[in-house]
């Protein structure tokens, strides 16, 4: 009999799609029931658009001040005292669940189980290794719950549609005082979140200069993509580190990806192997890029993006 709890990635009140992902993994288990928990401080509209979420049982919702900020420190034992009864807790393999998820691993004494990419069974996974190079098979101890981050470049979110019952929870858990929240440094940005976006549109060393990242940032607006970066554009100072994708960056599957002036260095494309259609724009007809790419255009990217922006409705 397994159980599946789910601890919910969100934001400024809102659900983060990473979430509807780990509950595609879960479902793989085929558990007996698949539970998500809201730490927050305010938690209800985000627990009403997590019980929505198809294939959920329950949601839990833990209120407290101290849950304003996801601050791993101070989650992680809330969790960890939730996990009692479950057979499997997982977390999205996105920053903020790479920051938590260890620490409830580390509570409740079990090793983790890292970017799930595959279910074979209830307690064996599989997982990338040196930069998605190989894939290796793990097999976690079944006399202990199993903690795992959820690779969700590999997951679809579920469907919803779902009406799962929202509880309140009380926990009963000593949190720190040693960490405190002092403040967010974050991009602010109108476009869609690069993570979750299904439409993306990086540039790289190709474009020359951040002044000359605007004709990227203008495409991107034309098919309301997000926009991110490759790891020498990044280094170059064209942009900002958060827009960077590849294995050092973010790890992205939208289901259209469009690589401008980017050579297509393994860092990169461990970052975008899961996306639906990859386009690339490099007027260097031997790049690495051109090797993955479903659509290919050989040429100057100042001259083939203003015809194609022309060319779209």
């Amino acid at each position: 009999m397994s159980k599946v709890l789910i601890v919910a990635e969100h934001l400024d009140g809102k659900l983060n799609a990473a979430t509807a992902k780990c509950v595609t993994a879960a479902q793989a288990l085929k558990p007996d029931s698949i539970d998500i928990v809201v730490l927050a401080a305010d938690p209800a509209a985000i627990a009403a658009e997590a019980a929505q979420i198809a294939g959920v049982a329950k949601v839990l919702t833990v209120s407290n001040a101290a849950n304003a900020n996801a601050i791993a420190q101070v989650l992680a034992p809330q969790v960890a005292k939730l996990a009692d009864g479950y057979t499997h807790v997982f977390g999205p393999s996105t920053t903020f669940g790479k920051d938590l998820m260890p620490c409830v691993a580390a509570l409740l004494g079990v090793a983790q189980v890292s970017d799930v990419m595959s279910v074979e069974s209830s307690h064996t996974f599989k997982r990338p290794i040196y930069a998605g190079n190989a894939i290796i098979t793990v097999e976690a101890p079944t006399d202990h719950a199993v903690v795992a981050t959820v690779r969700t470049a590999s997951w679809p979110e579920a469907a919803r549609g779902g009406s799962a019952a929202v509880e309140a929870a009380s926990v009963d858990a000593a949190l720190p005082t040693h960490t405190r929240y002092l403040g967010l440094a974050a991009g602010k940005s109108d476009r869609p979140d690069l993570q979750s976006a299904r439409r993306v549109v990086s540039g790289g060393r190709g474009v020359g200069s951040g002044e000359n990242f605007k004709i990227i940032y203008d495409f991107a607006d034309k098919l309301g993509a997000a926009v991110g970066a490759s790891r020498a554009a990044v280094d170059a100072g064209y942009c900002p580190n958060e827009m960077q994708v590849g294995q050092t960056g973010k790890i992205i599957a939208p289901e259209l990806y469009i690589a401008i002036g980017i050579s297509g260095a393994i860092q990169h494309l461990t970052g975008i192997k899961d996306a639906g259609t990859i386009v690339a724009i490099n007027k260097d007809v031997d790049a690495p890029i051109f090797e993955i790419a479903d659509i290919g255009l050989v040429g100057d990217l100042f001259q083939l993006l203003p015809e194609l922006e022309k060319a779209l409705p």
